[in-house]
Order: C-alpha cells, then sequence, then structure tokens
C-alpha cells in the first residue's frame, strides 16, 4: 500500500457568484410545475399575525362561497416577525372554479386600505421567470377606432333618428318638412328591438346570442356582450357600463342561475352577475314598463326594470331587496363590491330612486300590520349611509317618486286611504337645496284620482293629470313657489279657477286647470315650457301643444291610435308615432314642430320603432351659454340664410319639376296630333266621304231656348 503523501492546500476564498453553473443547470434542470390550474394566488391581504390568521382566512374564504369548491389554503408566514406575508394560497376543486374566482374577486375592494389582486398560480411562476435581457415587446400597429360623436360635426346642428320597419333598420338625418336623408341601413340588424346610449355614442342591438354596440360613422362594431336572450338593457349614465337581464338564466360555475349580468362596455369584460328572485318576475302579455314601448308582442315576463339603478355619477349601482328582512344593496364600481360590505336594512323597503345630480337615495316604507309606526319617506347619502330628512305619513295605499331633473325638488305622490273604498291624494314636496330639506304639503281634492306626475325639466313647474269620475279629465298646472311666500288672501283662494285644489303656505301655485278628454299624458320638451298633452296608446291619439308661459294653446292635431310620443333633445321637434307591435292598422310616424305644425307624415308599412339620437350635455359653462343667448341674433343670421338657400332649391325643383310635366305634355300633344294626321284615310272611310273627298254627312240643327231671366209679379185681384 503506498504511502499517504500530505500536501498543503492553500486557504482561498471563492465566489460562488463568479462560478458558471450553466452546464451543471442545462444538463440537471428540472422543469417548472404545470397543472396547477385550479389554484389561485390572492395578493394584497392584510398582513396579520398568527393570532389572527384563522379569522383572516374564514373571511377570504367566504367571498369564495358562491363559488365553491375550495379544497385547501395556505397563507405563508414570515417566521422573523411572525406575521403574514399579504398573499394567500388557494386550492379549489376545479381550473373553472379558479376562474370564475379570478373574474369575479380580481380588483375587488377588501377594506378602505387593502384591495385584493387574484391570478392564476400558473401565471405568478411564468412572471417570477422573467428573462434578465430585456426584449422589447412587439408593437402592434395602431389601429385607429371610429369617432363615436362624429354626428355631432353636422354643419346644421342636425339631428339623428332610427327608424325600425319590417326587418330593415336604418339612421337618418332629420331635414324637417323634406324626406328624411339615409345614413345607414342594414337587413336584420337586430332580432328585437333597437336602443342608444344615454349621451348617444352606441345603438345597441338585440341578438340571440347578446348584445352587440354599434358606434362612428360607419356604424362599425364596437363590442358584443355574450348573454343569450337579453331582453332588457341599461346603460349607466356615463356609458361606461351596461347591465343586461335575461329571462333564460346563466349557469354559473357556482352552479347558480343568474338573469342579470353587469358589463364593463371599455373592455367587455363581465364585472359581476346576479340571481333574480323568482317573485321579482310574474308572467304576463307584455313586457315591463321600461320596454314596452319597444319589445313588441312575444313577451312573457314582467320585471320591474331597472331592477338595478344608477347614480348620476355612475360610482355606483344599487338594487332593492323587497320583505320583511329588505335591504337596498349599494356596489361601487368597477369592481362592484358591496359598499362596506353590508346592504342598508330597511324593512318592507317598497321603492328607491336616486337623485339625478347628488348621490342621494329616496326611499320610502309603509305602516306595518302590527304597531302604531307610520310611514316614512327617507333620503340617505351615499356613501356615508347619512340620513338627511325623514318624513312620517299615515294611511299610505301607495308612494310614487318623481324628481326634478335638477335634483331641487323631490315629489312624492301619496296615496291615502280614507275608507275601504274612497282614496285621497296630496304631494309631499322636498327642497332639497335648502337647509335641512323642508318639506311642504299640497292637498288634493278627494275627487281626483292623481294618474301621473310630470316635472318641468330644470324648471319649477310640474303638471298632474286627475281622473275626476269616470270621463272627466283635469289637468293641472302648478308651480313651486319660493319659501315663506306669503299666505294666500281669501279673495284670491276665492278666485282660483279650481277651489277643490289647494296649496299650503310655501308650497306650490296652481297656475292652470285643464279640462281635456282623452288625455293621459303629458310630454314636456327637454328645454322646458312646451307641454304637450296628448292620449297615447288606450285613447284616439288627441295631441296639444302649450306654452305654459302664458298658457296659450299653440296648435292641436291627431294622430289617430297614436302609440308613443318623443320630444328630439333640441326640443325643436316631436314625432309621434303608431307602432306596429301595438297597432297593425295604418302604423307610421308624424313630425311635429315645437309649436305644433304637422311637418311630414309618414305611412310606413309593418313600422316598429322610432327612436330619436340623444345627445351628450353641452360642454359650454353658463356664462358661455348666457352670452350665446344675448348675442341669438347674430347666431341665427347664418342658419336663416342656409333656410334660404334650402327653400331656394326647393323653389327650383319644384319648378324644373313643372317644367318637364309641361314638356312631356307637349310632346304626348304632338304625338297624338301625328297619329291623328296619319289615321285621315281611315277616318274618311269611316265617315263615308265621296269620290270627290268630301264626306257626305248629315247635318243637323239643334235649337236650344235658354231662360236668362225669369220675374213672377203678382196681379190684384179682377172684379
Amino acid at each position: 500500500m503506498p504511502a499517504s503523501v500530505k500536501r498543503d492546500i492553500p486557504d482561498v476564498e471563492i465566489d460562488e457568484n463568479e462560478i458558471d453553473f450553466s452546464d451543471i443547470y442545462a444538463q440537471f434542470s428540472v422543469p417548472a410545475p404545470v397543472g396547477f390550474d385550479s389554484v389561485v394566488v390572492v395578493d394584497g391581504c392584510p398582513i396579520v399575525g398568527a393570532d389572527k390568521e384563522v379569522k383572516l382566512l374564514e373571511k377570504i374564504k367566504s367571498l369564495f362561497k358562491n363559488i365553491g369548491g375550495v379544497k385547501n389554503t395556505d397563507m405563508p408566514m414570515d417566521p422573523e416577525t411572525g406575521k403574514s406575508k399579504g398573499y394567500i394560497f388557494i386550492e379549489f376543486e376545479t381550473a373553472a372554479q379558479a376562474k370564475a374566482a379570478i373574474t369575479a374577486c380580481d380588483n375587488y375592494k377588501f377594506d378602505k386600505n387593502h384591495t385584493l389582486s387574484v391570478n392564476a398560480f400558473d401565471e405568478i411562476e411564468h412572471y417570477a421567470n422573467v428573462p434578465e435581457s430585456y426584449e422589447p415587446p412587439t408593437v402592434e400597429p395602431f389601429v385607429e377606432k371610429p369617432h363615436l360623436r362624429s354626428w355631432l360635426m353636422d354643419e346644421a346642428a342636425r339631428d339623428q333618428l332610427v327608424v325600425m320597419k319590417a326587418d330593415d333598420t336604418a339612421i337618418y338625418w332629420n331635414n324637417k318638412s323634406e324626406p328624411a336623408e339615409l345614413v345607414h341601413s342594414r337587413k336584420n340588424w337586430s332580432d328585437m328591438y333597437v336602443a342608444w346610449s344615454p349621451k348617444g355614442s352606441y345603438l345597441a342591438t338585440f341578438h340571440k346570442q347578446g348584445i352587440a354596440l354599434w358606434g362612428g360613422p360607419e356604424f362599425s362594431k364596437i363590442v358584443r356582450f355574450a348573454h343569450p336572450n337579453v331582453r332588457l338593457i341599461d346603460f349607466s349614465p356615463d356609458e361606461r357600463y351596461l347591465v343586461t337581464w335575461s329571462h333564460d338564466p346563466v349557469l354559473k360555475s357556482s352552479g347558480d342561475l343568474h338573469h342579470i349580468i353587469v358589463w364593463d362596455i371599455l373592455t367587455g369584460r363581465e364585472l359581476r352577475s346576479f340571481p333574480v328572485n323568482a317573485a321579482a318576475m310574474e308572467k304576463q302579455q307584455d313586457f315591463g314598463k321600461a320596454a314596452a314601448t319597444a319589445a313588441g308582442p312575444g313577451a312573457t315576463v314582467k320585471i320591474d326594470w331597472p331592477f338595478f339603478k344608477w347614480s348620476h355619477d355612475s360610482k355606483y349601482i344599487a338594487r332593492m331587496t323587497p320583505g320583511p328582512e329588505g335591504s337596498i344593496s349599494v356596489y361601487e364600481t368597477p369592481g362592484m363590491g358591496l359598499l362596506d360590505k353590508k346592504s342598508i336594512k330597511v324593512e318592507n323597503v317598497k321603492a328607491f330612486e336616486w337623485s339625478p345630480t347628488d348621490n342621494i337615495i329616496s326611499y320610502w316604507t309603509p305602516e306595518p300590520e302590527v304597531g302604531n309606526i307610520p310611514a316614512r319617506v327617507t333620503l340617505v347619502k351615499i356613501p356615508q349611509r347619512e340620513i338627511l330628512r325623514t318624513k312620517n305619513l299615515f294611511n299610505v295605499v301607495n308612494a310614487q317618486f318623481a324628481w326634478q331633473s335638477a335634483g331641487k325638488y323631490l315629489l312624492v305622490h301619496v296615496e291615502r286611504a280614507i275608507s275601504k273604498a274612497q282614496r285621497a291624494h296630496n304631494l309631499e314636496i322636498f327642497r332639497m337645496k335648502e337647509k335641512d330639506i323642508p318639506v311642504d304639503v299640497i292637498e288634493l281634492a278627494p275627487t281626483d284620482n292623481i294618474t301621473g306626475v310630470f316635472c318641468e325639466p330644470n324648471g319649477d313647474r310640474f303638471a298632474l293629470i286627475g281622473l275626476d269620475g269616470a270621463v272627466k279629465i283635469n289637468v293641472h298646472f302648478y308651480e313651486i313657489s319660493a319659501a315663506n311666500v306669503a299666505a294666500p288672501s281669501a279673495a284670491g283662494k276665492k278666485n282660483q279657477t279650481q277651489a277643490a285644489v289647494a296649496a299650503n303656505v310655501g308650497g306650490a301655485k296652481l297656475l292652470k286647470t285643464l279640462e281635456r278628454k282623452g288625455i293621459n299624458q303629458v310630454v314636456w320638451s327637454p328645454k322646458g315650457r312646451i307641454a304637450v298633452l296628448a292620449g297615447v296608446r288606450a285613447f284616439q291619439g288627441d295631441i296639444e301643444f302649450w306654452d305654459t308661459d302664458d298658457f296659450t294653446m299653440l296648435n292641436a292635431g291627431e294622430h289617430y291610435t297614436c302609440t308613443d310620443l318623443e320630444w328630439d333633445p333640441t326640443g325643436r321637434f316631436l314625432v309621434s308615432s303608431v307602432s306596429w307591435w301595438r297597432v297593425q292598422q295604418d302604423p307610421g310616424y308624424i313630425l311635429w314642430s315645437c309649436t305644433g305644425t304637422e311637418l311630414n307624415k309618414v305611412s310606413v308599412p309593418v313600422f316598429k320603432q322610432i327612436l330619436w339620437r340623444p345627445r351628450p350635455p353641452t360642454p359650454l359653462s353658463a356664462d358661455e351659454q348666457k352670452a350665446i343667448k344675448k348675442n341669438f341674433k347674430e347666431y341665427t343670421k347664418k342658419f336663416e340664410i342656409e333656410d334660404a338657400k334650402e327653400s331656394s332649391k326647393i323653389d327650383k325643383a319644384v319648378i324644373e319639376k313643372r317644367r318637364a310635366l309641361w314638356a312631356e305634355w307637349v310632346s304626348y300633344r304632338r304625338r297624338c296630333y301625328e297619329d291623328w294626321l296619319m289615321e285621315e284615310d281611315l277616318r274618311d272611310e269611316i265617315l263615308g266621304k265621296d269620290g270627290a273627298g268630301e264626306s257626305q254627312m248629315l247635318e243637323i240643327e239643334e235649337i236650344i231656348d235658354e231662360v236668362v231671366e225669369e220675374t213672377e209679379e203678382i196681379l190684384g185681384d179682377v172684379e
């Protein structure tokens, strides 16, 4: 055995970072684990200690209870601090459930300080292995999107409207009394009806597969939403979100059946879906209130729509749950998380509405069957949940809200029970812009059964339609008075046109009462002042235009069996229509001026729907608008010149048409004369001319006696 050799090895420090192990890594590389498609990583969680670990895991797991199938959870802890690292691993039973969890809870606001980010575990592994050398991404070519408000660039400031007839859907320019100018047309564009978005940027069409939105100069497809057999939709005020409802539920991965889906229009992504209680839907022969004018026959379900209601700024969307365990649930966009993670508990809530200008919710609750508790109207400020005002009511049968468009007033129409068969009506007026929100009460005559409340846009006036008996219809016009108005004198009360209608101090002043037959609607111009009284659907179609400044009737007309009325967004024109969906006799539409002049009447076979394209709010400030009104005559000169040119074109076209008809008549006479000359021999033979060329004709002379004047004279008796 050889002797061992002893060697001295110097003590050298070796830096492992300088050693190249790439060949070893390549030889013994282990592929990254795959197949964790049922695992998600929930990031952004609160950092807690071991004492709160179980509680936090339970809260996180409760977020996914509707998805179900949670097999395992793991929350890594930092051994040095003894606290969590801010993320949790959750394993589901299937990959579909994990995907549904990402869709439902990604970007979910857990509390005021934490927003959860949910991602697939495989994606986390992918992003963890980012190469050290930067590789610039591939730059995709720029694709210009269509200008969604291009129609506002029209030099003549015309408005557009969409018309559905048979299987054709078309968009037109309105040309006053002249035929409308076609912009775009398609066959079978929508399977049901169409709808504009609130600012006119999108046209929504309905299909068996879902909803499609169109826009731009050529009306190209912008986005589509896969929700089979959608019947009703509702846009958010800013056109950022869309709510769809289908009677045919969608089966979610959790096994639940959902009828309503909230979508993000810009991304086309589903934000959240909701089930609808069967009690909220009932079968009947027509659609709900909002779709009744557009849906047509074939509907078998009625639903109180919109089921979800938007705040004016689209930051919140709310729904109501009636019953003893009633509540109002407010969700925040875009995460669609429940505000403060809890609903507003309101026992037996009957109805609610948002203010059109502020994040304030109004709701009312009835008197309970047991206990001496009155009915109540409540105003709540969101998101603070602060109760701004309550008003107790007694013997209430029903209450309906009517907000003034500028949010200055809330009108509550209250129907009270005097006896089992007799009802009384009054109005509660909430002055929203005044300190402490004072409430005025207007008592109405017991004989007046109020069927509708109609507020003037951006004004202080409103109209009531009251049914007095079986036939008599009264239309009352009121103006809301300034606060602390002196009480009217006894003589003033006596001189009122309707003694049955009275107003309290500081309430509303009765301006005029009109007795009309066959009227069931008051349609205000979007600019106010002009009110149209009409009898639609169940009535004969009488239409009256009234100037409410001095209550003169500007004009009156009739559109027999009229089903719908709609003002254009500028208040210059009104269109009345007879939809084939409701009345098959003489469908079509009539275009009226704001003063009631009939401009154009169009009869269209199988006419279904006509809708004006909405306009967005003006970008001009109040001072700029005031300056334009001050110099209105200067601005109108341009349009007067354009109108004169159009009129000249019309006159020239009429003259040219008349000349063409005259030339055609002269040509026709010349041809007839030439034919007469060519048939001379035949006439000679028929008339029996002799050889000398003279016809043997029998001349008959007829003498006619004509009495030019006849005088009758009475003579006296002759003896």
